[in-house]
C-alpha cells in the first residue's frame, strides 16, 4: 500500500493535465471534495488493506467470490440513496452473488479445497473476515463517488475526483508509514516485491481511472457488476503466476462461476432479456421495486 497508493497521485495528475481536470478541481464544491476524499480513504486504504490481507490468507482465487459481495452491497446502497430500482433479474443476480462465497468455502477440508502446493494452507477465518471488509468498502465507495460527482458531473470531473481520492488516501498512508518507522520501514521491503507492487500500482491506477469515468456516465448498478468481471482475469493470472499459493478446486471455481453469473445478471438490461422470452415470463421480469 505504501507503493501502490501514493503512485496513483502523480498518475492521476498526468491524466488530469491534458483534459482540464485541474480546472474542474478549482470549481469543485467543498462537499464534492469531502465525498471524493472519503471514497479514497474507504476504497484505497481500508478496502485495499482488506483485499491484501484476504489474498495473503486464502489466495486471490478463493477471495474472489467473497469480494463479489461488493456487488449486492453497492446495489442496496444505490436503491436506498440513489433511487435506483430492483428487478427480478437483479434479484436473481443478487442471490447468486451471495451464494457464490458459501459454495466456494463449503468443502474446506475435502478434495475440492486442495491447493496445487501442499506448502500453502489457507486461513479461512482470516480470509473471510478481511474479504468481507474489502467487499464492504468496495461496495460503498461508488456511492461516495456518485455523491462527489453530483448530478452534473462529467468525465473530466471524474478524473479530478480520482486525483482527490488518491491524494486523501496518500495522506493517510503517509501518516501510517511515519508511525511504522518512516524510511526505515520502507527499506525493509524486498526489492523484488517492490517491483511487483510498482507494476500492480500502475495497473490499478488505470482500472480506477476508468472506474471513476464509468461512474460519471452510468449508474452504480451497472458499473460495479461489470467491474467485478475482473474475477475471470484474477483466476487466469493466479494460475499463471501464483499457482502454488492458490486454491483451484471444483467448489472454488463453481463459487466463482455463480458469483460471476450473478454479477452479469445484475448488469443485463431487462429489456434485452424480455425480448428473448415468452410473454408470461417477460411480464414478470418487467416488475420493479420499490
Amino acid at each position: 500500500m505504501a507503493i501502490t497508493v501514493p503512485l496513483g497521485v502523480p498518475l492521476f495528475a498526468i491524466a488530469c493535465f491534458p483534459f482540464g481536470g485541474f480546472d474542474s478541481l478549482a470549481v469543485m464544491t467543498v462537499p464534492g471534495w469531502a465525498w471524493m476524499a472519503l471514497a479514497g480513504v474507504i476504497h484505497f486504504v481500508i478496502g485495499r488493506y482488506g483485499n491484501y490481507r484476504a489474498i495473503h490468507a486464502i489466495g486471490a482465487t478463493l477471495s474472489s467470490p467473497i469480494q463479489q459481495l461488493s456487488v449486492p452491497i453497492a446495489l442496496v446502497l444505490a436503491l436506498i440513496f440513489l433511487d435506483e430500482v430492483m428487478t427480478p433479474l437483479r434479484l436473481v443476480g443478487f442471490v447468486l452473488v451471495m451464494a457464490g462465497p458459501i459454495v466456494a468455502v463449503r468443502d474446506r477440508n475435502g478434495n475440492n479445497a486442495k491447493t496445487v502446493s501442499a506448502s500453502f494452507q489457507p486461513r479461512y477465518r482470516e480470509g473471510i473476515l478481511w474479504g468481507a471488509v474489502a467487499a464492504l468498502c468496495y461496495g460503498s465507495s461508488p456511492l461516495f463517488i456518485m455523491k462527489g460527482l453530483g448530478s452534473e458531473g462529467g468525465l473530466v470531473d471524474s478524473l479530478a475526483g480520482g486525483f482527490v481520492s488518491y491524494s486523501a488516501a496518500t495522506i493517510v498512508i503517509a501518516v501510517l508509514i511515519l508511525f511504522a518507522g518512516g524510511m526505515a520501514f520502507m527499506r525493509q521491503l524486498d526489492r523484488t516485491a517492490g517491483k511487483w507492487f510498482l507494476v500492480s500500482g500502475v495497473f490499478v491506477f488505470v482500472s480506477q481511472m476508468f472506474r471513476y469515468m464509468a461512474l460519471a456516465v452510468a449508474p452504480v448498478s451497472v458499473v460495479v457488476p461489470i467491474q467485478r468481471l475482473s474475477v475471470v482475469f484474477r483466476v487466469i493470472f493466479s494460475w499463471i503466476f501464483n499457482r502454488d499459493h492458490e486454491v483451484f478446486g471444483f467448489a472454488v471455481l463453481l463459487g466463482i462461476a455463480m458469483s460471476l453469473i450473478g454479477a452479469i445478471a445484475l448488469t443485463l438490461s431487462t429489456n434485452i432479456v424480455v425480448s428473448l422470452l415468452p410473454s408470461p415470463l417477460s411480464s414478470f421480469l418487467t416488475l420493479e421495486w420499490p
